[in-house]
C-alpha cells in the first residue's frame, strides 16, 4: 500500500537523521537555549530579512497555534477565521479551550475574503456593539488553506490593511508553508510573510522534518514574554536542539523549499491525470493536495493499492517531500485504468 493520505507519514530528510546520528553524543543546554537554534534563528532571520524577529521553535503546529492566540488575545478577545481553518476543525476546540472565541467566516475554496474580514470588525468596532461582545482582535489565515489553496500577495496586503486599520494581529499558518511557497501559482516570499504579518510559522512536521514548526514573530508586542507562554501551554521542549539542528539542517541547504517543490510538481501530475479521466475536482488546488470526487467504484479500485482521505463527498490525495516519481507514475497509471 502506497500513502498519499497525508505529508506526514514518512520520518525526515536522511540529512537530518545523519546530523543527528553525528551530535548524538554531544551534550547541549536545554529549552532552545543552544547553539543549533541560535544557527537555525539566523538562518531564517536572513530567509525573512528581519533582524528583530523573535524566532522559537515550538514541536507541533496545534500547539503553535493555541499558544500565539493565548499570549496575543485577552480572554474577552477573539479571533476570527475561515470555518474551514484548522483550529475551527481539526484541534478539538483548543483555542476555546485558551478562553477564546473563534468567530468563524463562511469560506470560499478555503479562503476568507478582507471584504469578509473588515464587515466582521467593522460590526465591532464602528457601529457601537454591545461590550459584553468579545473584540476581534485578531486574523487567523492558513497558507496553503486546508483545501490547498493559495491567497495571493495582493490578498494578503487587503487583510494586512483591514488589520493595520482596526488594530488586528494578523496571524499565518505555515503548516505546509514549503508546499505553499513552492507552488507554480505562488507569488509570495518568506519576506513578505514577515512583513505583511505579525506572526507567521513555517511548517518543518509536514514538510521534511521529524517534528517542529518555526515561528517568526515581528509584532513588538507579541515577543514580550512569549516564551513564559509557551512553557504555560507546554510548548517548551527539553532538547530543544532537536527542532534547531533540523531547521538550520534544511533551511541552508534549500533542501526544504526544493523537496516541497517537487512534491508540487508530483502533486499537477497526479492532478493532471484525473483531469485527463474526467475526473471531477471539489476545488482547484495547486498545491500537494488534491481534493476529487470519485464514484465509489473508482474509490474501490484506487484502495486496493492506495491510501487517500476519503472525506465523504471528496477524496484528498497529498503528495509530500518523501513521494517519489514511481509513487505516482503507478497511480496516474492505475487512474488512466478508472
Amino acid at each position: 500500500m502506497i500513502r498519499f493520505n497525508n505529508d506526514y507519514n514518512h520520518g525526515a530528510f536522511a540529512s537530518i537523521l545523519k546530523e543527528l546520528g553525528a551530535t548524538n553524543s554531544t551534550s547541549y543546554a536545554g529549552y532552545g537555549e543552544d547553539e543549533w537554534c541560535d544557527k537555525a534563528e539566523t538562518i531564517i532571520k536572513k530567509l525573512v530579512d528581519n533582524d528583530d524577529a523573535l524566532i522559537k521553535f515550538i514541536p507541533g503546529a496545534t500547539q503553535a497555534n493555541y499558544v500565539v492566540i493565548a499570549a496575543a488575545l485577552s480572554s474577552v478577545q477573539s479571533v476570527i477565521a475561515a470555518d474551514t481553518g484548522h483550529i475551527n476543525c481539526h484541534e478539538a476546540a483548543s483555542i476555546e479551550n485558551t478562553g477564546h472565541k473563534i468567530l468563524e467566516l463562511p469560506n470560499t475554496d478555503g479562503k476568507i475574503t478582507a471584504q469578509q474580514i473588515a464587515a466582521c470588525a467593522k460590526a465591532y468596532y464602528d457601529q457601537d456593539e454591545p461590550e459584553y461582545l468579545t473584540e476581534p482582535k485578531m486574523v487567523y489565515l492558513s497558507f496553503p488553506t486546508e483545501k490547498g489553496t493559495l491567497y495571493s500577495k495582493k490578498e494578503i496586503k487587503e487583510i494586512h490593511d483591514v488589520c493595520t486599520k482596526y488594530g488586528m494581529y494578523l496571524f499565518v499558518d505555515g503548516a505546509r508553508m514549503g508546499y505553499g511557497l513552492g507552488s507554480e501559482k505562488n507569488d509570495l516570499t518568506l519576506k513578505d510573510f514577515a512583513e505583511l504579518t505579525d506572526v507567521f510559522y513555517i511548517g518543518g512536521t509536514k514538510c521534511g522534518a521529524l517534528f517542529g514548526e518555526a515561528l517568526i514573530i515581528t509584532a513588538q508586542d507579541l515577543k514580550y514574554r512569549f516564551k513564559a507562554y509557551m512553557k504555560q501551554n507546554g510548548a517548551v521542549l527539553a532538547k530543544g536542539w532537536l527542532m534547531g539542528l533540523q531547521f538550520a539542517t534544511m533551511l541552508e541547504s534549500g533542501e526544504y523549499f526544493e523537496a516541497a517543490k517537487r512534491a508540487d510538481v508530483l502533486a499537477m501530475q497526479i492532478k493532471k491525470a484525473f483531469e485527463d479521466k474526467g475526473v471531477p475536482f471539489a476545488v482547484e488546488s495547486f498545491t500537494n493536495q488534491q481534493f476529487v470526487i470519485l464514484t465509489e467504484q473508482q474509490k474501490q479500485e484506487l484502495a486496493q493499492k492506495y491510501y487517500f482521505e476519503d472525506e465523504g463527498d471528496t477524496q484528498r490525495f497529498c503528495t509530500s517531500w518523501a513521494t517519489t516519481e514511481d509513487e505516482v507514475d503507478m497511480l496516474v497509471t492505475d487512474i488512466e485504468k478508472l
